[in-house]
C-alpha cells in the first residue's frame, strides 16, 4: 500500500512538472515565439508560445514599461500606448490587477487611467475596450484583451499570448437584459474604456 501512494504521488509530481514546463515552451510548430500573427489598428500581436513564457521586459524610448514581452498585458498596454496614447499611471500588475473590484460600475480606475465597466454594465462595450479575465486554477494572473468589434449580438476581441494553440482572435454573445449588457463569459470581470 505504501509503493502505491509512492508512486501515485510520484506520478503526481511528474505531471505537475511537465504541465509548468509546457506552459514556459513552444509546442506549437506552425509558429516561432516573436513572430507576428495578428494585428489591431497597425499595433502588432505577437506569437509567445507557452503561456508562462517570458522573453524580457518591453520599455519605451522614455522609460514606460509595455510588459513582459508577448505576454497579453504587454500587447494591451502597448495598444494602449500606440494607438490611443495613453499611459497608465501604474504600469505595473497582472492582467486581472488592471480590474479593481472596489469600483461601482462606469467610475475611474485612478490606477489605469480609464473608465472601468462590470460584467454585466449600464454601457454597452466599445471598439478599443480592454477587457479583464479573472484568474483561474490554472492561470492566477487572469488575462486582458481589446475589443476588436461589437455588434448588438457578439463582441471580438483580439488577444495575445492565448496559448500555444489558442487564436488571436475570439467572439463572445452580448446579452442585453433588464437594460444592462453582459459579455457572455464568466471570466470576464468587466472592460476599461479609455
Amino acid at each position: 500500500m505504501k509503493k502505491r501512494i509512492l508512486r501515485l504521488f510520484g506520478v503526481l509530481i511528474l505531471c505537475l512538472v511537465g504541465f509548468f514546463i509546457s506552459k514556459k515552451i513552444n509546442l506549437n510548430p506552425k509558429y516561432e515565439v516573436g513572430q507576428k500573427i495578428d494585428q489591431l489598428n497597425g499595433v502588432a500581436v505577437y506569437y509567445n508560445g507557452g503561456v508562462g513564457h517570458v522573453d524580457g521586459r518591453q520599455l519605451t524610448d522614455d522609460g514606460y514599461n509595455i510588459g513582459l514581452k508577448y505576454q497579453c498585458v504587454e500587447f494591451v498596454k502597448r495598444y494602449y500606448y500606440e494607438a490611443l496614447h495613453h499611459k497608465m499611471p501604474n504600469s505595473y500588475g497582472h492582467a486581472k490587477d488592471f480590474f479593481d473590484q472596489n469600483l461601482n460600475d462606469g467610475n475611474k480606475n485612478k490606477q489605469r487611467n480609464l473608465t472601468q465597466f462590470t460584467n454585466p454594465s449600464q454601457s454597452k462595450p466599445k471598439v478599443n475596450d480592454l477587457v479583464v479575465y479573472q484568474g483561474t486554477l490554472l492561470n492566477k494572473y487572469g488575462h486582458v484583451a481589446i475589443v476588436s468589434k461589437v455588434t448588438e449580438k457578439e463582441i471580438e476581441i483580439i488577444q495575445q499570448n492565448p496559448g500555444p494553440f489558442g487564436n488571436s482572435r475570439e467572439k463572445y454573445n452580448l446579452i442585453n437584459k433588464a437594460e444592462k449588457w453582459k459579455i457572455d463569459n464568466n471570466k470576464i470581470l468587466g472592460w476599461l474604456r479609455k
